[in-house]
């Protein structure tokens, strides 16, 4: 009857606890023994884990209260868990709390920094092997990309072919990165890395995204070579002989010795002319004649004049047509095509204009004067119609072309900087 009684009113403290903690088992009878064998387990747990040696258990009746230091407060935390496993535990009183004493605190910390310069120590040799096949297959990756083939053949110019390379060499550093890791059993930071370096690479792309958008166009300009070394070309206003192709900017030298520098982001982009991509080039310039003029017969005299220039094509020929009618004259348009690869377009054009102001005053035709100018003179008229004919011939060569090709030459071959149009490639 006894035990029936203490059964009912072990049931009776046992209902709340087990229904605010399911886990918790509560027998039915509790002794001295029990609680000694509770006690005893959770010291030689504390004792395993360590960092508990300034830690005491006591438990009564089932009840276990935990009294002294850590030096963590994670640590003190855990001992509710850990009590709440252990049978025979009602409940838990924790009056752990994390110590101020900094020898306390501090002699773990020692204790693990010395623990794992042991644990480096004893990896040397794993890390030596790791770092040897890491270097083995870099070095081997670097010997494949230093060979002239397949990429000199597979890359339309040596800058896309060097693009290759580099590609090729990050590939093998990945490579090598991913065994050195898997020997050493830390393939998780690779993920860790690449995506440190996606980001870190995002931001640099905002950073220098013009330096990116002249290095594509470069690759761009590289493959459709639509200029090559010598020739003259113009780009937004920009008129010049084409030095070379950078990664970055394509360099022109101007007529006057300047050089220019235009973002291949620019080039690409924008309107280029090419003048010297086909060797045939008209010149044009404009001559007014008197309104009472024979129209027919100074167009034929002009066309015929400029047709009969030495450095003139047959095919296409000479060509004069009337423009405007202008409040000083009649406006006429002349144009001529030369092989500017043996003839200079400005020389060629003045030339040419010296000739038709010749004819036409020999001709008598008037070449008015928008200006009114008034003049006393005491001799006699002046008649350019019996003036000898000085027309001896003048030189139109490229000379003047020729000599800016030297200093072109002199610049491509001063340096070793690279350029992309050394080898050339597939002309668009």
């Amino acid at each position: 009857m006894r035990h029936l009684l203490l059964f009912a009113v072990l049931f009776c403290l046992a209902a709340p606890l087990a229904a605010q903690d399911p886990t918790t088992t509560i027998d039915t009878v509790a002794t001295t023994q029990q609680d000694g064998a509770i006690g005893d387990r959770l010291q030689d747990i504390l004792g395993v884990l360590g960092g508990y040696d300034a830690v005491t258990v006591t438990v009564q009746e089932g009840v276990v209260t935990f009294d002294g230091t850590v030096t963590n407060a994670s640590d003190a935390a855990r001992l509710d868990e850990l009590a709440n496993r252990v049978a025979g535990v009602v409940a838990t009183r924790n009056n752990v709390f994390e110590t101020s004493d900094v020898g306390a605190r501090l002699n773990p910390v020692l204790d693990r920094f010395q623990t794992r310069m042991t644990q480096a120590i004893a990896f040397l040799p794993l890390l030596a092997v790791a770092a040897v096949i890491f270097a083995l297959i870099v070095w081997g990756g670097f010997w494949i990309a230093r060979r002239p083939q397949p990429w000199n053949r597979l890359a339309p110019n040596p800058f896309i072919a060097e693009i290759f390379r580099q590609i090729l060499r990050l590939g093998f550093v990945v490579l090598a990165l991913v065994i050195a890791l898997d020997i050493l059993s830390a393939t998780a930071l690779l993920g860790t890395i690449l995506g440190a370096a996606g980001i870190v690479g995002l931001a640099l792309g905002f950073a220098v995204k013009d330096t990116v958008e002249n290095f594509i166009a470069s690759i761009m300009l590289s493959i459709r070579q639509p200029f090559q070394p010598n020739d003259l070309i113009e780009i937004n206003g920009d008129q010049g002989k084409v030095i070379r192709l950078t990664s970055r900017a394509t360099i022109l030298l101007s007529n006057d010795g300047n050089h220019i520098h235009i973002p291949n982001a620019t080039v690409f982009s924008n309107r280029l002319i090419n003048y010297t991509r086909n060797a045939e080039r008209r010149f044009q310039f404009r001559i007014d004649v008197a309104r009472d003029s024979d129209l027919s017969a100074a167009r034929a005299l002009i066309e015929a004049t400029v047709q009969d220039l030495p450095f003139l094509l047959d095919t296409p020929a000479a060509q004069v047509w009337i423009e405007a009618l202008e409040a000083g004259g009649i406006a006429m348009q002349v144009t001529g095509w030369i092989d500017q690869r043996s003839a200079s377009l400005a020389l060629a054009q003045g030339e040419a204009i010296r000739k038709v102001k010749r004819a036409l005053e020999t001709a008598g035709i008037t070449i008015p004067d928008n200006t009114q100018a008034i003049s006393i003179s005491r001799t006699a008229p002046h008649n350019t119609a019996s003036l000898p004919d000085d027309d001896a011939p003048i030189a139109v060569d490229s000379r003047h072309e020729n000599a800016l090709d030297a200093m072109i030459a002199t610049e491509r071959h001063s340096d070793d900087r690279p350029d992309l149009l050394r080898a050339g490639g597939q002309s668009e």
